[in-house]
């Protein structure tokens, strides 16, 4: 078993072929993706192979030690970088085949009229980490 982590981009990928933002789907295309990542969550509790995600808001402050008995400098609420995490999802799995198919099918989710988004998800092993799962 080997863990990953799928990164959900919400800008600095690839475009995806239905490039359509989330400000401007209906509720209920907003609603469908929400569930099909909610059923992919589940799918992946049942098989084993879930550890943890969560979904991140756009908004966020970049914090830097700034040396003893000073206070944290702060710079924001703006990301000073070409792309911007909206979410991420970790799995642990059998091998990499088995992460690209899952990054795969999240990548599936719906987005706008209802259509595969085909997001593009950044897949990256975690580095010297134990599997959760021992046989």
């Amino acid at each position: 078993m080997a863990k990953y982590l799928l990164l959900k981009h919400y800008r600095g990928a690839p475009a995806p072929a239905n490039d359509v933002p989330m400000d401007q789907w209906t509720p209920e295309e907003i609603s469908a993706h929400i569930q099909y990542m909610s059923d992919f969550a589940d799918e992946l509790k049942a098989s084993g192979e879930y550890v943890d995600g969560q979904a991140l808001a756009q908004e966020g402050t970049w914090v830097r030690y700034d040396g003893e008995g000073r206070p944290p400098v702060t710079d924001g609420p703006f990301a000073e970088t070409k792309d911007l995490i909206a979410g991420w999802m970790v799995i642990d799995v059998d091998s990499y085949e088995r992460a690209l198919e899952l990054a795969g099918k999240l990548s599936a989710a719906p987005g706008k009229d209802g259509k595969p988004i085909h997001e593009w998800l950044e897949l990256r092993p975690f580095y010297g980490t134990a599997p959760t799962i021992t046989e």
